[in-house]
């Protein structure tokens, strides 16, 4: 492609778009002239997977944008990832931000706070920083080094502190016992907000002296973990310092929330959306997700998670409908606000589904759509055919987001349900155990495993355990025909070996 040999050796995004002008790829480079310059050899495209050679057979144009650093490449790839939603690429295709730092200074003792959604309330902010990792590290390092608190109270108090190690281990101030003035903890607090601004010569100069320190001593461990931070905090303070500076915003919810307005009719810009989505991977665990948009951007305090109740097998529009006649029966019921757009995750089937509900709700007026996910087609009531919108459509990629950000919440509830019952213990299925009761028992025994081959009477010499509940635990573990002990007649149960793989 005769463009490449006209790029930059600078770091930058890169974007491939088809014949039809779409966006199909967006990536980042360090040098884009050599990353660009990779596809379009022989070599690679001969040891390219399916998925790269079909890229690379799609590409028809390229655009470019050089930045300042590599942290600012990753920033600007993420936002027109977003934005374009191209197909070939996988990650930041979800509503999930970038981290970002933010303080209230007019607070009595003010704490850093990580965020990922800057909003209008007075905090100062700082960031998005392209590496968590390298900013978690640096915030930690920043509060001990000024002594700022990490509680969650607004106004700790010496109950708190009775709690906390961190004075003791010298990482806080303690203003919660009045060690210090709330004067000076601001003054503390400010010097931190200079810190994430970039601010950190003394910092980096005194941190770089004690690795060299530790390294001529032989302490390599210690000196290793200097270094870390090292490039912990220049990373940090890097990104910091630029992220806002020259890059452009992609994505501007209200110019799309008005494209929505006109491209589905409705009265009024939606300035409220929920939207609806189910993971029913499987009989077990069929969950559901409600999240919230309120102007376009989410509104994590109303987002609400469900356990399907009612809908036996895999049934993805029973499961819609249970799910949308629960939250608003509930919200009519407590006389809160109806949202101004549903949103539901599916086509006519989940959309016909949750119209049914709502109606025996009353509500009749309330507008609804469906978004199928293969063609992107918005399925609407009273309309046979379905609305297809532009790719590059604001008011389709804002469905998008929030189409996607449902089936994250609702997907991270599925395996978090998923992992606990993985990690259940067998005890848990015994009739009248409670968690006090259990770990009464395998702090007695030690094991489950030898609660398994325990007598009646062993089970009842536990503190807390009956013998009607001695009896069900004993009986929970596959008991052969009883035998009477040399204790006095007690029941012994002789237990089966489990199959190899099956859990405790």
């Amino acid at each position: 492609m005769p463009k490449v040999r006209d790029l930059p050796h600078k770091p930058g995004v890169y974007l491939y778009k088809d014949r039809l002008n779409h966006v199909i790829y967006v990536g980042k480079a360090k040098d884009l002239r050599r990353r660009v310059g990779q596809y379009f050899q022989p070599s690679r495209r001969m040891r390219a997977d399916l998925k790269t050679r079909a890229l690379i057979d799609s590409i028809w144009d390229l655009e470019t944008h050089t930045v300042k650093s590599d942290a600012e490449s990753i920033i600007l790839e993420g936002r027109l990832i977003k934005e374009y939603r191209p197909k070939y690429n996988i990650s930041f295709r979800d509503d999930k931000q970038l981290l970002m730092v933010k303080v209230n200074l007019s607070d009595p003792f003010p704490r850093f706070q990580f965020t990922r959604l800057k909003q209008d309330d007075g905090c100062q902010y700082f960031g998005p920083f392209a590496y968590s990792a390298a900013l978690r590290g640096t915030v930690n390092l920043m509060k001990k080094k000024f002594g700022l608190r990490s509680c969650a109270p607004l106004l700790p108090t010496e109950k708190d502190f009775k709690h906390c190690l961190d004075h003791i281990i010298k990482n806080c101030s303690a203003p919660c016992v009045q060690r210090i003035s709330r004067a000076g903890y601001l003054d503390r607090a400010r010097q931190a907000c200079e810190f994430l601004e970039g601010r950190t010569t003394e910092m980096l100069q005194a941190l770089e002296q004690e690795m060299r320190k530790q390294a001529a001593a032989l302490h390599f461990e210690k000196a290793a973990t200097l270094r870390n931070l090292l490039a912990d905090i220049r990373a940090t303070t890097r990104s910091g310092r630029k992220f806002t500076r020259d890059l452009p915003s992609t994505v501007i919810p209200e110019r799309d929330l008005e494209e929505l307005r006109d491209a589905l009719q409705l009265p009024a810009v939606p300035a409220l959306i929920e939207c609806f989505d189910i993971s029913n991977i499987s009989v077990t665990h069929k969950v559901a997700a409600m999240v919230c948009f309120r102007n376009g951007r989410p509104d994590r305090y109303r987002y609400r998670r469900y356990q399907i109740e009612t809908v036996e097998g895999q049934n993805d529009f029973a499961c819609m409908a249970e799910v949308v006649g629960r939250r608003y029966a509930r919200v009519l019921r407590e006389g809160g606000k109806t949202p101004d757009l549903i949103v539901v995750d599916g086509g006519k089937g989940q959309l016909s589904a949750a119209r049914a509900e709502l109606h025996k709700l009353g509500m009749f007026a309330q507008p609804i759509v469906g978004l199928a996910k293969k063609n992107e087609e918005i399925y609407r009531p009273r309309t046979p055919y379905p609305l297809v919108l532009p790719r590059e459509s604001g008011a389709l990629r804002l469905l998008q987001r929030i189409r996607d950000e449902a089936h994250r919440v609702a997907n991270g509830y599925h395996q978090l349900l998923m992992k606990k019952r993985i990690s259940a213990s067998k005890l848990d299925e015994c009739a009248g155990m409670g968690e006090a009761k259990k770990l009464a028992l395998l702090k007695h025994f030690g094991s489950v495993e030898k609660i398994r081959r325990a007598t009646v009477g062993e089970l009842r010499a536990v503190p807390g355990i009956g013998k009607k509940l001695a009896e069900n635990l004993a009986r929970l573990f596959q008991p052969a025909p009883p035998a009477a002990d040399d204790d006095g007649g007690q029941i012994v149960y002789v237990l089966k070996e489990e199959k190899s793989g099956s859990s405790p």
